[in-house]
């Protein structure tokens, strides 16, 4: 068995592992014969409908943003991008502070063909954020220079920029209560995760573009060699460029509409993923899923258990490992060069 693959095996483990004991670990631990001593108790309903959907989301999330930051950095040819460089937080984080700015309702109630649909207002006003993003910094690719990666990336950042100062701008206008709940908001977290409502909201966006970025593996690991040698090999890289970006973009707003904006989980576990089963996507997605997974958990636990009762957003400590690692990161390239 050669190494990368004995240190997929070892990630997979460990991401199993954790997905089974996180959701028994917080401010009070819950055994796991209270869930069979006691199905109808009080910590019982807290395991099953707080602590279990809660881990199952992050798990999902971070597999996500880790999927979607392998696929940028190889479209992009650049060991700095991640997913939040294209502006889609900054459009999810509008979209959220304008419903918020408003105050919409928590849910509409349509009554379409005999059924009633229970849609919640905050998640879909900030998807709507993010594909508005999205379509904005592929248009002005698509003015600029057809599809070009660098154009792309400072596109993103100029979107992203602007979205960020018109929150900035709402949050001053609006209420002190108000501006408090988009400041909660945009530090991005999971507390706000009860029951399977919101991780099922997440798993069509996670499986689609999860397998539309593994099916184009081979792809990935061609656009990383250069572009000559892709189109040398039958790539048609504009479109695998295109479908890739709106892929990862899609995987991305799925997560930020729910969980709100969490920086630097697709940053730090491709990398680490590539040092541990080398560059080659077939192994590199996989590993990323999850490295991902488990790195969200752990993160996640530690922001509710480390104040207890308080929680932390978990937000905060991804950036605040994040951006260390990004540093040492932008240094490690210069040395590179």
């Amino acid at each position: 068995m050669s190494k990368e693959r004995a240190f997929l095996y070892i990630l997979a483990g460990l991401a199993l592992v954790v997905l089974l004991t996180a959701p028994f670990v917080g401010m009070e631990t819950i055994w796991p014969q209270t869930l069979w001593n006691e199905p109808a108790s009080p910590l019982a309903a807290i395991f099953w409908k707080i602590r279990l959907p809660r881990v199952l989301a992050a798990f999902l999330a971070g597999a996500v943003l880790a999927v979607s930051g392998a696929a940028l950095q190889a479209v992009f040819r650049n060991p700095l991008a991640e997913p939040f460089t294209l502006g889609v937080s900054s459009g999810a984080a509008l979209g959220a502070a304008l419903a918020m700015y408003l105050a919409l309702p928590p849910a509409l109630i349509l009554h379409l063909m005999g059924t009633t649909w229970n849609i919640p207002t905050l998640p879909w006003c900030a998807l709507a954020g993010a594909l508005a993003a999205i379509g904005l910094v592929y248009g002005l690719t698509r003015l600029r220079s057809g599809f070009s990666s660098t154009t792309l990336l400072l596109a993103g950042v100029a979107v992203s920029f602007f979205f960020s100062s018109m929150v900035l701008f709402l949050q001053y206008v609006s209420d002190p209560t108000r501006t408090f709940h988009m400041i909660r908001w945009v530090m991005g977290g999971l507390d706000r995760i009860v029951g399977y409502d919101d991780l099922l909201a997440m798993a069509p966006f996670a499986l689609a573009g999860t397998l539309l970025i593994l099916f184009r593996r081979y792809e990935l690991d061609l656009l990383l060699t250069g572009e000559e040698l892709a189109i040398a090999r039958g790539v048609e890289v504009v479109q695998v460029k295109q479908l890739l970006f709106a892929a990862a973009s899609l995987l991305v707003a799925g997560v930020v509409a729910v969980c709100g904006p969490i920086g630097f989980v697709g940053l730090i576990a491709p990398h680490i993923c590539r040092l541990l089963v080398g560059p080659r996507h077939g192994r590199l997605l996989v590993a990323s899923i999850c490295f991902g997974g488990l790195f969200l958990v752990l993160a996640d636990t530690l922001a509710r258990t480390l104040l207890a009762p308080t929680e932390l957003p978990v937000g905060i400590l991804t950036a605040l490992s994040g951006g260390p690692f990004f540093l040492w990161l932008l240094l490690r390239s210069k040395q590179t060069l």
